[in-house]
């Protein structure tokens, strides 16, 4: 009698439940890469390395810098993201005009944000420092440092951990219902609403979630076994 109740849900409202999980899939998604995006831009703020002879307004330029980033950190990964979607969505309403949706995007990318650069910047932190003193001695530049070697190996050695974001952000959109985002679980909420049958339905929206995040990690899987094997090519490659 359940399976069946749950069976005749989903053929009822497959089409529902369909726009539920795109929404869901864009979330995660869009939140993930904008969320990387504004995460190396705070971990390089946070890299910032203040010298003695760096001109006054520089060193300046630079805390200001490191204390925002500290702030940011510290505000969106000590509240709950239901708090800051209520606080943004509202608070910025009449001056943005936004939809729920427009909201619900910058919400998760900027809460994603938060996470990224604490996890970048513990990639940059697990590099040797050799590298960069032997970059220094051959005439690069900070930035060019930054960019062109110790980047490109944080983002590799921190990748399970930035695919592991995309599947968190899977299951935390969920939280923007709150401000009427349509995703999978404001679907289910309507369908339990609409039918008066509960468990069915939040039954089928967690096997859904669990289908969706499993998908994710195998796809994320393959994909950090791949990276391993063109690291492990090119390090015998270098070898030899």
């Amino acid at each position: 009698m359940f399976l069946e109740k749950v069976i005749s849900l989903c053929t009822r409202y497959q089409d529902v439940l369909i726009y539920g999980i795109k929404i869901t899939i864009q979330m995660a998604i869009v939140g993930t890469v904008v969320g990387f995006i504004i995460g190396l831009l705070l971990a390089t703020m946070q890299s910032f390395e203040i010298q003695k002879q760096e001109a006054c307004y520089r060193k300046i330029g630079k805390k200001i810098a490191i204390l925002f980033v500290k702030i940011y950190v510290w505000f969106f990964r000590g509240t709950p993201m239901m708090v800051q979607a209520m606080l943004i969505y509202f608070g910025g309403k009449s001056l943005f005009q936004w939809s729920a949706l427009q909201a619900g995007f910058i919400i998760i990318s900027i809460n994603t944000a938060a996470y990224m650069s604490e996890i970048i910047r513990s990639g940059l932190q697990s590099i040797d420092k050799g590298q960069k003193e032997a970059a220094l001695s051959l005439g690069m530049g900070s930035s060019m440092i930054l960019f062109r070697i110790l980047f490109p190996q944080a983002i590799r050695n921190t990748f399970p951990s930035l695919g592991n974001q995309l599947i968190v952000n899977l299951k935390d959109s969920s939280m923007l219902n709150v401000i009427g985002v349509v995703e999978l679980f404001f679907q289910a909420k309507s369908i339990a609403g609409s039918t008066g049958i509960g468990s069915e339905t939040y039954f089928l929206v967690a096997c859904i979630y669990l289908a969706l995040t499993s998908i994710a990690t195998l796809l994320l899987t393959w994909m950090e076994q791949r990276l391993c094997s063109k690291k492990s090519k090119s390090e015998y490659m270098s070898a030899v």
